[in-house]
């Protein structure tokens, strides 16, 4: 069994973040995306305070799709320089990791 993977991702829209999450399943790059509601992020960038309004995915991928599944985010994602986090999976329910596994193994 590969190894999971979740990717944290920040998106502008809440219709950015469907999109890239079925592109993600539907190009058996994860098995499952949650999109969780408007966060406020707060973050410095070329020099400036910046606050926004964004939408969080949390993607379920393994090791072996995540560089596939970034690079498809990176694609559809208007920001220059994305927030995308890789983070491991040391654990959990191991019927739940295998469903991972062969979701994104098709």
């Amino acid at each position: 069994m590969n190894q999971v993977q979740l990717l944290y991702v920040t998106v502008p829209s809440r219709d950015l973040a469907t999109s890239i999450g079925r592109a993600l399943i539907e190009d058996h790059l994860a098995a499952c995306i949650n999109i969780l509601g408007e966060i406020d992020s707060i973050y410095r960038w070329e020099g400036a305070l910046t606050e926004s309004k964004e939408v969080a995915l949390i993607v379920k991928t393994t090791a072996a799709n995540a560089e596939a599944a970034i690079a498809r985010i990176k694609a559809l994602h208007p920001a220059q320089c994305p927030a995308i986090l890789a983070l491991p999976v040391s654990g959990g329910f191991a019927p739940f990791l295998s469903w991972i596994d062969s979701e994104t193994s098709a």
